[in-house]
């Protein structure tokens, strides 16, 4: 009765290959650092798995015969195929190969993760690199899907399936157009009554920057409601320069517009807490080489 295919042992292949190739049992034997009596029990063990003779002898070893030959044709393709995934999978750890999927926000791309990306691709240019542009939580949501190796997110996060590495810090500000009225605000320290009562320009409901100035006015003992809502930084600035509000930015958004005079920032007489920028991996799932040396890599 033959033996399930599931059953075989991987051993009994190589052993057949060997000897297939050199076709003596006793080369077989040396190069599986094993003795010939070995070699020749479990090729013996696999004929009688699959209820049939592979060699025959002959006067200087061995020789296939036609079932043989047809088992050595399908292991040798296997074989090519298992050698073939190894070499690829030692390129991918070397980074001559391989992926990575990022998730981030567009204000975390041009601002923190485009310079080192630029180094990274610089330095391992046959890695591909694919990046999601998305709001920290949608970042979060992507990572949990498994749909990123990596997500770069501004800070907090709170998912119990979620690793956090803290990274570079952030600065939160409140900016106003240097044209508009609320421009006079920059002139003394502004109370967070005094900036609620301001027509406010924030992030949409949901986003990590929108829930830390919403902590800011809740731990001030302040209520506020949004002037509006818009779904970037760069948009809030533009708003903010046009005259409509005061906008709750990253410093490093809005350093363009405050070196060349089109923003001012409004002193807070009670400061905004620092916070970081955030690399969120899932716990308990390993990263790949590429990701790993990205992680390494960004400060």
């Amino acid at each position: 009765m033959n033996i399930p295919l599931q059953s075989f042992n991987m051993e009994w292949y190589r052993a057949f290959h060997a000897a297939a190739v050199h076709g003596n049992l006793s080369r077989a034997a040396e190069e599986l650092h094993l003795t010939q009596p070995a070699v020749s029990h479990t090729i013996k063990q696999l004929e009688t798995a699959l209820g049939g003779q592979l060699f025959f002898r002959i006067p200087r070893g061995v020789k296939l015969t036609d079932e043989g030959e047809l088992l050595f044709r399908h292991v040798e393709q296997a074989f090519g195929l298992l050698f073939a995934a190894e070499r690829k999978i030692a390129d991918m750890h070397e980074l001559r190969r391989g992926r990575i999927a990022i998730g981030a926000g567009d204000t975390i791309c041009k601002h923190y993760l485009l310079p080192h990306l630029g180094e990274f691709h610089r330095q391992y240019p046959d890695i591909a690199i694919q990046v999601a542009n998305r709001t920290s939580l949608e970042t979060i949501n992507l990572l949990k899907e498994g749909a990123i190796d990596l997500g770069i997110v501004h800070l907090p996060v709170d998912d119990e399936r979620v690793a956090i590495h803290e990274r570079a810090p952030v600065e939160d500000i409140f900016v106003a157009g240097a044209g508009s009225p609320y421009a006079a605000l920059a002139g003394a320290p502004v109370a967070p009554a005094a900036l609620a009562a301001q027509p406010l320009l924030l992030l949409e409901q949901g986003t990590s920057s929108r829930r830390w100035i919403e902590r800011y006015f809740r731990e001030a003992g302040v209520a506020f409601a949004p002037g509006i809502e818009l779904g970037s930084f760069d948009l809030l600035l533009q708003f903010a320069i046009a005259g409509f509000g005061v906008a709750a930015v990253i410093r490093h958004a809005a350093e363009q517009g405050l070196a060349d005079g089109a923003l001012v920032a409004l002193p807070l007489a009670v400061p905004l807490p620092p916070r970081r920028i955030g690399l969120a991996t899932l716990k308990d799932v390993p990263l790949s080489a590429a990701a790993k040396r990205l992680l390494d890599m960004l400060p």
